[in-house]
């Protein structure tokens, strides 16, 4: 099932009334089925940031950009979560020391010298470093 299929799916069964849109109060309905407690003004204000041009209601192409939008908050929020494994304490970036350290417990050995040059191929700043911002890249790249 494609990306947009498994949207069209999630947005038909949030459309409780099959009118082609998502009202405020079926998308607070929707958020409580899965166990989330919004108020009915949250949801608004979700849908009206959405650029909602009809009569305040969530088509479904503000929807596919609210899913797609949480899609890439999960994916950020893991980046985090693995750059802070890799980092070393206090210094908030990757070091050569660190990436070694990481590696190990992760079954790889390598020497710092080799840390250091795979650490070089995404270092932008040229600082030996690696920060989230350079990880982030690393890692979508």
């Amino acid at each position: 099932m494609s990306k947009c299929t498994d949207y069209e799916h999630i947005f038909n069964r949030f459309d409780k009334d099959g009118d082609g849109k998502i009202s405020p109060l079926e998308l607070q309905h929707c958020v409580r089925s899965i166990d989330s407690e919004l108020l009915l003004e949250e949801v608004q204000l979700v849908v009206d940031s959405l650029g909602s041009d009809q009569g305040g209601l969530l088509g479904f192409d503000g929807f596919v950009s609210l899913m797609e939008s949480k899609d890439e908050e999960e994916k950020m929020e893991d980046l985090r979560n693995a750059f802070g494994m890799y980092e070393m304490e206090g210094c908030e970036c990757i070091t050569p020391k660190s990436l070694k350290r990481m590696l190990s417990r992760l079954g790889e050995s390598r020497s710092v010298d080799e840390c250091v040059v795979m650490i070089n191929q995404f270092d932008l700043n040229g600082d030996g470093v690696l920060s989230f911002d350079e990880f982030e890249l690393m890692m979508l790249d």
